[in-house]
Parts: structure tokens; sequence; C-alpha cells
């Protein structure tokens, strides 16, 4: 669904600075709440999917690879600490953080992989804007993506 929503409606916006991936600020906000295998196997998932969008400019598999290790690095760092997790603060700007980390990986390993990456000042702001949207729409999916992740696995922690 979230996969839809990207797709058919937030990638016909054009906002400043290339925008943002709903499926990246959700599958990371989703590996953040969930241990490190679900992580890595919802960071597979959101990969494959973001690797099958039209707006892949990639090889298969980069995005995929990429998303695995994202999610569980992620849900690494916050795994273990209610003082980290139960704290909407840190949990925003961690996924903030860990899009524009993802989003910079993606870019250092398709230049290894021979792909074009552009110049300094579009990376840099295509960066800077991921982060600002990021930082902009956490706050506002959080208590979403809280309350489906304690649906599905009945925790009893609420943000």
């Amino acid at each position: 669904m979230i996969f839809m929503a990207q797709e058919a409606v937030v990638n016909q916006f054009r906002l400043p600075g290339g925008g943002f991936s709903l499926l990246l600020i959700f599958t990371l906000m989703w590996a953040i709440l969930s241990s490190q295998e679900s992580a890595a196997i919802g960071g597979f998932i959101a990969g494959l999917l973001m690797d099958l969008s039209q707006s892949a400019s990639g090889p298969m598999g980069q995005w995929t690879l990429i998303m695995i290790l994202a999610g569980f690095t992620i849900s690494y760092l916050g795994y273990g600490d209610d003082n980290f997790r139960g704290n909407p603060i840190s949990l925003v700007f961690t996924v903030a953080a860990g899009v524009v980390i993802t989003r910079f990986i993606y870019l250092i390993l398709g230049l290894l992989l021979g792909g074009e990456i552009g110049s300094t000042w579009s990376i840099t702001s295509s960066l800077l804007s991921s982060a600002f949207w990021s930082a902009a729409l956490a706050p506002l999916l959080l208590p979403v993506v809280s309350r489906i992740h304690e649906a599905l696995f009945d925790v009893k922690s609420r943000i």
C-alpha cells in the first residue's frame, strides 16, 4: 500500500530538491521499532519493491542490498534501548539521518557500479532536500507506523 501510494501519488509531485521516498521513510521507521531479523526482512521487501519501481535508475538488486543493510543497522542501533525507542524526537532524527545515509550509500554504490550520479550541487541539494522532507514527514508517520507495528506484533509500548 505504501509502495502504491509512492508510485501513484508522491512521484507525481515536483517538490524542490527532488522530493522524498515514502517507502524509505516508512521502512526505516518500521525497522527502528522492530528486531534485527524482522527489520532485515522488511528491508528486503522494501528494497525489492524499490528496485521494481519505474523511477529506479540503478541495477536490479542495488536497493535490495542497501535496504537490507539499512534496516538491520537502524534496528541494531535502537533495539533493546527503551529510552531511545520511547523518545519520538530521537526516532525522527534517526530516521531522517538514516534516509540521508541510505541515499548517500546508494549514490556511492551506483558510482562503483558505473552509474551516472550527476553534479556535486545536485547531489548535495538532493540529500539536503531528503533530510528536510524526511524530518518533516517522520513525525506525521510515526504514530501510524507505531500503531500498525503494535497491532501486528502486540507490543505494549506506545509512542
